[in-house]
C-alpha cells in the first residue's frame, strides 16, 4: 500500500506495508472464526438474550460482506452483489462459514495488491453532513475495514459471553 508522501492536506501520510495490514486483519479474522468453531453449529446461530442482537454467525457473515463490498467494490473496482440485510439473519453449517472466511480473507489480499492508497474509492461519494475520511482515500477504506473486524469482534465476544453464560443456567 504506497501512497503519495503528503496527503490532501499536506500533513503527511503514513504508510502500512500491505502484510502488515492483512496481519490486523487475520488477526480479527482468526479470533471471530475461532468463536465461531468453539461454540459450534447450535450455539453460532443462536442470538444472545439483547434485544435486537445477532448471532455470532451474522456477525462474522455481516463482516465477510463488509470485507467484500468495501475492500472489493471501493478498493479493488470489481463488481459485487451484497444483501447487507440479510447478513444479519444468515444462519448455516460453521464449517462452510470458516471456509468463506478464509476465501474472503484470500479475496481481500488479491484485492489490496498494486493498492493507491491515496486513489479515490469506486462509488463512495463525500456527505458534507458526514466527512468521513473513507470517501477521499482508498487507504482510509481499508482502515474503515479494519474498524468494523475489530468492532464486530468484539461484539462477538461479548455475544459469545452472554450464550455461553446463558446455557449455563
Amino acid at each position: 500500500m504506497r501512497g503519495s508522501p503528503t496527503d490532501a492536506a499536506g500533513t503527511g501520510s503514513v504508510d502500512v506495508p500491505a502484510p502488515d495490514y492483512v496481519w490486523f486483519v487475520d488477526l480479527a479474522l482468526r479470533e471471530m472464526a475461532g468463536i465461531v468453531e468453539q461454540l459450534g453449529d447450535e450455539l453460532a446461530n443462536r442470538t444472545p438474550p439483547f434485544r435486537e442482537a445477532n448471532s455470532p454467525y451474522a456477525i462474522l457473515t455481516h463482516c465477510l460482506g463488509v470485507m467484500e463490498y468495501w475492500g472489493g467494490a471501493t478498493v479493488a473496482e470489481r463488481p459485487v452483489q451484497r444483501d447487507r440485510a440479510a447478513e444479519f439473519s444468515a444462519t448455516g453449517d460453521v464449517a462452510r462459514l470458516l471456509w468463506r472466511t478464509e476465501q474472503a480473507r484470500r479475496r481481500l489480499r488479491d484485492d489490496i495488491a498494486g493498492l493507491d492508497a491515496f486513489a479515490p474509492p469506486a462509488g463512495v461519494r463525500p456527505d458534507p453532513d458526514d466527512p468521513v475520511p473513507y470517501a477521499r482515500a482508498k487507504g482510509s477504506v481499508l482502515l474503515h475495514i479494519l474498524e468494523e473486524l475489530f468492532q464486530h469482534l468484539g461484539q462477538m465476544e461479548i455475544t459469545r459471553d452472554a450464550l455461553v453464560a446463558d446455557q449455563r443456567r
